[in-house]
């Protein structure tokens, strides 16, 4: 993905930050790096119900010059409902849009809790696997984006593990300190800037389980 300083200047202007993309749904709205407001629900299912009238509760009704959404992985639908939520309302307030990714976020959150440090994310994927990345101390990725199955994901050596699937995969191997946290986009300026993208190409993390006929897979939004 393309990145560059400026796009990622959470510090500067005003930001909307839109997360759905797992169980958890959040928003949250900044002024030159300050937490305005935001709001996290664990909501599971009903994304599209509830994203709208949480941004509109925010105030201003969430309008910013800026916007940036959670690109994946995680839930499909939810994926898909963020990136059109933030695509919408760039269009409408004449905001630029840009991605993060949602594992990078949850790394992020990792260290403003625990300090500077190796950090492996792991979250609920799909047919029973997990979403499985590992961060640096400064939040670079130390690895490409994995889909895993749970008893190869023990095989990452990071001692901190954060993400839904963090108790589970610690217990597995025994060791390490577990952090069961879902991402909110209150936390949107612990990302580093290299997080952030213009490529609003949704990251699924795997291949989507339905096929067109023929079995080819079908394009993501544009």
């Amino acid at each position: 993905m393309t990145s560059t300083r400026g796009m990622g200047d959470t510090q500067n202007g005003r930001w909307l930050a839109i997360d759905c993309t797992t169980e958890a749904c959040s928003v949250a709205v900044f002024a030159d790096g300050v937490l305005i407001d935001g709001t996290t629900r664990q909501l599971g299912r009903g994304h599209a119900e509830a994203l709208v009238p949480m941004i509109a509760a925010l105030p201003d009704k969430g309008r910013a010059d800026r916007i940036a959404v959670g690109l994946g992985p995680g839930s499909f639908t939810g994926v898909r409902i963020g990136l059109a939520a933030a695509r919408a309302l760039g269009l409408a307030w004449g905001a630029e849009v840009v991605g993060y990714p949602t594992l990078a976020l949850i790394a992020a959150m990792a260290r403003q809790a625990h300090g500077a440090q190796d950090v492996l994310v792991a979250t609920t994927g799909g047919h029973g696997e997990w979403f499985c990345q590992a961060f640096d101390a400064a939040g670079g990725p130390l690895a490409p984006l994995a889909s895993e199955r749970p008893e190869l994901a023990r095989a990452y050596p990071q001692r901190l593990v954060a993400g839904s699937q963090a108790e589970a995969l610690v217990a597995a191997r025994g060791t390490g300190e577990a952090l069961a946290i879902w991402p909110d986009a209150q936390y949107l300026t612990a990302l580093p800037h290299t997080a952030f993208t213009a490529d609003l190409a949704p990251l699924y993390g795997r291949a989507p389980d339905a096929r067109l006929p023929g079995g080819a897979l079908p394009t993501p939004p544009a």
